[in-house]
């Protein structure tokens, strides 16, 4: 559910008043019943079943299937006014839903947007839930994706300053960022020999050493050995010709160096229904692509799209792991 004091509990119930959800998969809601309730609002809204463990879903269109991992207070999970009570609640339903899937009880995890800040305070020193999931499945090589119809993105670096995104680059990154996409690419979303674009770190990727050695010192380095490996790599890049490409069609998806070299395209394209997925875990994750949103919480103005999407991704990947 994410935070209970986000937009979390909104869109989950937004998401499932659509019967289309139910034609695909058995969902259920690792949560809290009270907090969810709030936002049972007009005649199709569906309604609570609380269950005790996720064989005992139905996949009923109307209702909501939900093991009750918290039952807090009012006062704790006020929209838009985070609590450490409610942050503790928050990593209960990460923590329960890796377990589960760890155990084959569920095929996949859908995460709803948290708190980092909170996650923190609550106890739990990860710079976000993904380190916290990594860790749980003793997993050291993932990255992340985000992904819409249109564009696939996954990043060597991801959250530090940009001034410190070179020190932080090497063949051996660039090259894992590389093998983990293709081979996901592959198993999670069925492509046959997929094909990954390399983005270049400087302008006119370096220009021959014009504007920046990196190129010549990291990424030709890492797509050569992608290429003796099997992959289908190519690269590295401009960034501002890659993109347009790798959104026509030429490439299945395209492996950037920093946060918003990435970043930028794909929202521009896919603001409202990108997913974020965790690439490399023995698992399924996926999450929506936004924050908790604590200024329009409890508004009723939240929109579900990318839960939905992120619920459609994990229902395919799961299908495609099968195979």
């Amino acid at each position: 559910m994410g935070d209970p004091s986000g937009i979390g509990p909104e869109i989950i119930v937004k998401a499932f008043s659509d019967s289309k959800l139910y034609a695909r998969c058995r969902p259920l809601v690792l949560g809290d019943p009270e907090v969810l309730s709030r936002y049972l609002k007009g005649g199709n809204a569906p309604a609570i079943r609380e269950i005790s463990r996720p064989s005992d879903a139905t996949g009923s269109p109307g209702t909501i299937d939900l093991i009750a991992v918290s039952r807090l207070d009012k006062d704790m999970t006020m929209p838009g006014h985070p609590t450490v009570e409610g942050g503790k609640a928050m990593v209960q339903y990460i923590l329960r839903a890796v377990e589960m899937s760890k155990q084959g009880d569920i095929a996949a995890m859908v995460t709803c947007p948290i708190s980092k800040a909170l996650m923190n305070e609550a106890g739990y020193a990860y710079e976000g839930h993904t380190q916290l999931i990594a860790e749980l499945t003793n997993t050291e090589d993932y990255i992340m994706m985000l992904a819409g119809d249109r564009l696939r993105v996954t990043l060597v670096t991801i959250h530090c300053a940009l001034k410190d995104v070179p020190a932080n680059l090497d063949e051996d990154k660039i090259y894992r960022t590389i093998a983990i996409t293709s081979k996901a690419l592959e198993e999670d979303f069925g492509l046959q020999s997929p094909r990954v674009a390399v983005v270049a770190l400087n302008p006119h990727a370096g220009e021959s050493g014009l504007f920046g050695s990196e190129e010549e010192a990291f990424v030709v380095p890492a797509v050569s050995r992608a290429k003796e490996d099997g992959f289908q790599v190519e690269g590295p890049f401009p960034a501002d010709t890659l993109f347009h490409k790798a959104a026509g069609g030429q490439f299945d998806a395209v492996v950037a160096m920093y946060h918003d070299q990435g970043l930028i395209p794909l929202k521009l394209l896919h603001f409202a229904d990108a997913v974020n997925i965790t690439l490399g875990l023995p698992i399924i994750r996926t999450s929506v692509d936004h924050g908790t949103a604590y200024d329009i919480a409890g508004k009723d103005i939240a929109d579900p799209s990318s839960l939905k999407a992120a619920i459609g991704l994990a229902v395919s990947m799961a299908k495609n792991r099968k195979k």
